[in-house]
């Protein structure tokens, strides 16, 4: 019989549904029957891609006896991260003072009142590695909560306490300069890994924000070192196993150094970042890797993450049948000679083991290897290779394929939206903007109130219970923001506005401009969440602080610039101690100290030519975080328009920045030399 999980919209809680464990979702009639019954909570978080999460489902929460023991002594509330990301923050901040460690399944016992006393992360059905078997954790929490409960009380006052004392300091509200972003870069180098790129040891991440980091940098000063390390980290992901050499889009990490065995979890963050990043590096570089990275990523994105009301699933797991009815992770991408030969026949198989490292041994588990393309040597037949992959991809679509997660997070579609956006400008791809422009619609019908108040999640049409947080509008106002430059479509910036309104209001300490990841209104937690660090996606604290200084940019808006600007405190503190971590951050300080740049383009209409050419040369200025406008001089959508006027009848482009401006152009290769220099 299914429990309470039944009616929620998450996937991840909906796995749970039919445990026999009598499951909660967070909600304050689940602390009021751990009171009413006099019952400590269990706390279980995790997320649907998970892997140890569907391990630790499997051995404990679908089993009959440790489930009974479970509803007879405890509370039990499973929480998807993706959807609480504020209850997770919260509880993992306790579980990492308490351990020095976190991860997921997070497994934290709390009183009634929601304290947390004791933490872990996978406990396995038996004793195993010195770690205790779950049914004895849960044993020896029950015996102290009924036999030393006010050791207990003490222990959750001390631990909340501590975390109250956590405050840290993040410096003034004055943003980085130069010197502090050249010691960012040189912290950068010391930690580069330049045999295989990317950044200190296994298991390795994309490094997605510090590379947007790196490329503006070198925008603005030249500095060759950034553009290399960006340049060769780049390279080494797309030829590594973390690529998906087939269906193209990135696994979520590599458990090795040289990038060649990934997690093979795909999640929709992961792959925005990324498809941003390698369309900005061919815009750099005019790179063909870059370039085709960039729109397989894309591809991959529309094709196998777009749902039917048009936004974008959150994330593909890493398991999937092995063809037995066996669950195995990678199953779904792994190779081994034999099975090359059955799709590809003897010569062609034994070309595409040499292209894509296929070997006898195998790279991956049971003789099995991750596809790869290890650096070739001699030419190969392009055409031939293109048919090899097509039907190796055509194969692969046959086997069992990994489970969705399908539920629409906002700020992970924010990222989608300015990704396709602007690779579908680059690459003359009309098809990709307007699968940005299918998202950013269902997020204002479905995730926007009347008040424009943002919903974190949305599920098959159906908007969760959740309330946005600050990524979810920062993210979002980053995508709109980019909508808007891409199409000329004044209304996302008018969306942008309404959400960053509400950052204003409900997000900013007033008296020392720092940022909260939840709203003033917001459910109370322990503690309100605070943590401006860049790890798998732009901070809520960074994403906000862009999306500010673009909207800033765009209308001449003080107070958002000021925000933009006292946020940036805290990368002018942390981004020269520890830059792999506020790589955002980072990269908003370099537009903020180049200026942004401000371009506004008139023609007589969108659809004509040169107005088009000069548009598009725009969009492709390197300039750190310039923001662009296009528009007829009679336009009111975009305040950078105003009083802008044909040059003897010409479209022509304007660039200002810091209260100056260039003198107008009509000259294509005089606004390319303006937006590069």
């Amino acid at each position: 019989m299914p429990n309470r999980l039944a009616h929620e919209t998450s996937p991840y809680l909906l796995q749970h549904a039919d445990n026999p464990v009598d499951w909660w979702p967070w909600s304050a009639e689940a602390f009021e029957e751990a009171r009413k019954s006099n019952k400590p909570v269990l706390l279980s978080v995790g997320y649907s891609s998970c892997h140890w999460c569907h391990v630790m489902a499997h051995e404990s929460f679908e089993d009959h006896e440790t489930a009974d023991y479970l509803n007879a002594h405890f509370v039990n509330i499973k929480v998807d991260r993706e959807e609480r990301p504020d209850v997770d923050a919260v509880y993992m901040e306790a579980v990492q003072a308490a351990t020095g460690q976190g991860g997921w399944p997070m497994t934290v016992f709390l009183t009634p009142d929601a304290e947390p006393f004791y933490f872990g992360t996978y406990f396995p059905p038996a004793p195993r590695h010195g770690m205790p078997s779950f049914r004895q954790v849960l044993e020896g929490v029950h015996s102290a909560w009924t036999d030393r409960r006010e050791e207990v009380a003490d222990v959750a006052g001390k631990i909340v306490r501590d975390l109250a004392g956590r405050e840290i300091s993040y410096g003034g509200t004055e943003a980085p300069g130069e010197q502090e972003l050249a010691q960012a870069l040189l912290g950068l180098t010391r930690e580069y890994d330049p045999q295989r790129g990317g950044f200190a040891g296994a298991p390795k991440f994309p490094p997605s924000m510090v590379i947007e980091f790196l490329l503006r940098h070198h925008a603005r000063t030249g500095a060759e070192g950034a553009l290399q390390m960006a340049q060769d980290t780049c390279e080494r992901m797309a030829r590594g196993g973390i690529y998906d050499q087939l269906g193209g889009g990135f696994a979520r990490y590599s458990v090795d150094r040289d990038w060649v065995v990934p997690h093979f979890e795909k999640m929709l963050y992961d792959n925005a970042l990324l498809c941003r990043v390698y369309a900005h590096l061919w815009r750099a570089t005019g790179s063909e890797l870059a370039r085709r990275v960039a729109l397989e990523t894309a591809d991959f994105m529309v094709r196998e993450l777009r749902t039917n009301e048009g936004g974008f699933a959150s994330a593909l797991d890493a398991d999937s049948d092995d063809g037995t009815g066996k669950h195995v992770e990678g199953a779904y991408y792994v190779w081994t000679p034999r099975q090359l030969r059955e799709v590809l026949g003897d010569d062609d198989a034994e070309l595409a083991a040499r292209y894509f490292g296929v070997t006898e041994e195998g790279t991956f588990e049971h003789g099995s290897s991750v596809l790869q393309l290890p650096q070739q040597d001699g030419l190969v037949d392009a055409e031939k290779i293109t048919g090899i992959r097509q039907r190796l991809l055509d194969s692969r679509s046959e086997r069992p394929a990994p489970g969705r997660d399908d539920k629409i997070v906002a700020a992970w579609n924010g990222l989608a939206i300015a990704a396709l956006a602007e690779t579908g400008a680059y690459f003359d791809r009309p098809d990709l903007v307007d699968a940005a422009l299918g998202a950013a619609d269902l997020l204002v019908r479905l995730h926007l109130d009347d008040a424009a108040r943002l919903a974190r999640t949305s599920k098959d049409g159906h908007v969760g219970a959740n309330a946005g947080v600050l990524e979810d509008y920062g993210d979002v106002a980053e995508g709109f923001l980019a909508l808007a430059s891409v199409t000329g479509e004044g209304v996302w910036l008018d969306f942008a506005g309404f959400l960053l309104d509400h950052v204003l209001a409900r997000f900013v300490d007033e008296e020392s401009g720092t940022l909260y990841d939840t709203a003033a209104d917001a459910e109370r937690l322990i503690r309100r969440p605070q943590d401006p660090t860049d790890n798998a996606a732009p901070s809520g604290w960074s994403a906000a602080a862009g999306a500010l200084l673009s909207y800033a940019a765009q209308t001449g808006s003080a107070p958002h610039r000021a925000a933009a600007e006292k946020a940036l405190g805290v990368v002018k503190a942390l981004g020269p101690r520890v830059p792999r971590f506020i790589g955002w951050g980072l990269a908003v300080a370099e537009a903020n100290l180049d200026g942004p740049r401000e371009v506004a383009v008139v023609g007589p209409g969108l659809d004509d030519k040169a107005t088009q050419t000069l548009h598009r040369t725009a969009l492709l200025g390197t300039a750190p975080g310039a923001v662009v406008a296009v528009g007829t001089p009679e336009s009111d959508e975009f305040p950078l328009l105003v009083d802008r006027p044909l040059q003897q009848g010409q479209p022509a482009a304007y660039v200002c920045r810091n209260f100056t401006c260039d003198a107008p152009t009509t000259d294509p290769d005089r606004l390319r030399t303006a937006l590069s220099s």
